[in-house]
């Protein structure tokens, strides 16, 4: 891999780390805590809700951002060439 095609490798893995946290950290942070008050309103699970994104729906969440990570990296590494074979 060549340095230009290395840059634009390493900029568009950090571009998916960067969107992928910051979604985790909406969905834990802002559902979990600053909206938790009105996400209270509706009940998942016989829970409520903000209770639910707090306790168990950030866990969730950033489980499948795991695997989107993953889809994401492995279409990334075929593009430049650098997937295991």
């Amino acid at each position: 891999m060549n340095q230009n095609n290395h840059k634009q490798y390493w900029k568009r893995n950090l571009l998916y780390l960067i969107i992928l946290l910051c979604i985790w950290f909406v969905v834990s942070f802002g559902f979990g805590i600053l909206l938790a008050d009105r996400l209270n309103q509706f009940h998942i699970g016989g829970a409520k809700l903000g209770f639910w994104f707090a306790q168990q729906g950030s866990i969730y969440v950033f489980v499948i951002l795991i695997f989107v990570y993953v889809v994401l990296m492995n279409r990334l590494d075929r593009k430049f060439d650098v997937d295991e074979e």
